[in-house]
């Protein structure tokens, strides 16, 4: 993912924990706030996964996948928000277990409910 799509300085984050609202599912808690600098910017995405989730190769694996799965729905995520996705406990045995495909559909799912 590139570069310009995601959030990486903790003044973000915070901003989008703080102000912004949230859904979760049974693996995923999304977060999004809607920037008013300029809204016809690209969707910006912040991923974090906690230490529960495993090992840093575990977790490092997991945010690599869950920033592939992003990307690929870019052109259907509206412009000017920003998002972070936290993982919860046991997303990474299930995603192992049942591949990225089950992923995809799970961020899906989080996007479904955010935008109801």
């Amino acid at each position: 993912m590139q570069k310009r799509y995601r959030l990486s300085r903790s003044r973000d984050f915070d901003t989008v924990y703080r102000h912004g609202r949230s859904v979760s599912t049974r693996f995923l808690t999304l977060h999004w706030f809607t920037r008013e600098d300029d809204s016809e910017q690209e969707p910006r995405l912040g991923v974090a996964v906690p230490k529960a989730a495993g090992s840093a190769v575990v977790r490092n694996r997991l945010k690599r996948q869950l920033r592939e799965a992003w990307r690929e729905r870019l052109d259907t995520i509206p412009a000017g928000q920003d998002y972070v996705i936290v993982a919860r406990p046991g997303l990474a045995e299930s995603v192992e277990a049942r591949g990225a495909h089950w992923l995809r559909e799970r961020i899906d799912e989080v996007l479904g409910k955010a935008a109801a």
